[in-house]
């Protein structure tokens, strides 16, 4: 598949540190696997394992449970984990994981998902607004602490400005494309089908994360599970290389599913998966951009403890 690593290796919200203390116990034997589903930005394997039941095959002998909880969020994910009611965090971007591990959340990646460079976007409506240097003194919508506010930070020094020349609005993503659409800001940082559909509400792209940052999407458990169930964290990365698989071997069946869960034409689906390289492991080109999302973090107090990134990556996820 051409846009497919072979190898086996939206929303992406984040937000500022909490404390957490203590740690999950899990009991054995495992009767219910918890996992998050999350559709953005267009996670065609996700949509491909929920739609065949992949999942509810593999464990399908062991008795047990797959229960899919639609968290868009990687913050919430992460809270989610330390709450002990989400066992996987099938899509997580690596800032999310930053902040959960600095704030004593103990989460490991343990496997890659995607880098999806081609669908991380801002974008405004204002035909006068054509370039990132027209941005200042506007208001620009997204969500902080992530790939995308990250971003939108990198393209404003880019052009000699900063954080203080736009008026930043916290918001997540469907709410900053509803906004930019009814024209209470002038930017939004959207990502994959609220991409598409700004454009065609009469929206334009001005930036990219090409050139600027690349989006990495991992997939990640809590420490203390991957310690109890090591075998079931093998086996649902597993069924992540099974469903890639898939992809490469029937690939107009899966953009028909994703296109159909995402309520989009097949041609914006196919463009959509055409701007993300689906991974299954990491390498060391990943690690470096991982202490870049870290420095980015700190630099702009999102991140108060800088933390060993070699810790927080399990063997099994790197090349």
């Amino acid at each position: 598949m051409k846009k497919t690593m072979a190898r086996f290796c939206i929303s992406i919200i984040a937000i500022p540190c909490v404390a957490f203390s203590g740690s999950v116990a899990y009991t054995a034997p495992l009767k219910e696997l918890n996992v998050s589903f999350v559709k953005a930005p267009f996670n065609l394997p996700s949509i491909v394992s929920k739609k065949l039941g992949m999942l509810e095959e593999e464990f399908k002998a062991d008795g047990i449970k797959v229960n899919y909880h639609e968290i868009t969020s990687g913050a919430k994910q992460s809270q989610a984990m330390a709450a002990g009611s989400l066992d996987v965090a099938n899509v997580i971007n690596t800032t999310s994981v930053l902040i959960a591990n600095s704030a004593g959340n103990r989460i490991k990646i343990v496997g890659g998902y995607s880098r999806a460079t081609g669908l991380f976007a801002i974008v405004a409506k204002d035909p006068a607004i054509k370039t990132v240097k027209d941005l200042k003194g506007k208001k620009i919508a997204g969500p902080k602490g992530t790939v995308l506010h990250q971003m939108l930070l990198v393209a404003l020094n880019k052009e000699g400005m900063s954080a203080k020349d736009v008026e930043f609005l916290f918001m997540n993503i469907p709410d900053a494309l509803t906004a930019l659409l009814a024209g209470s800001v002038d930017g939004a940082l959207l990502a994959a089908s609220q991409m598409v559909k700004a454009e065609k509400a009469g929206g334009r792209v001005i930036a990219t994360a090409q050139g600027l940052v690349v989006p990495l999407l991992t997939i990640a458990v809590p420490e203390e599970f991957l310690k109890k169930y090591p075998d079931i964290v093998k086996r649902y990365l597993k069924v992540h290389e099974k469903a890639l698989k898939y992809l490469q071997e029937h690939t107009e069946e899966a953009l028909k599913i994703g296109a159909e869960e995402d309520g989009i034409p097949i041609e914006e689906a196919r463009r959509l998966y055409q701007g993300t390289t689906f991974i299954t492991r990491l390498t060391k080109t990943d690690l470096d951009g991982i202490e870049q999302d870290q420095a980015f973090l700190i630099e702009n107090k999102m991140m108060k403890e800088k933390v060993d990134i070699s810790a927080l990556i399990d063997p099994m996820a790197m090349e």
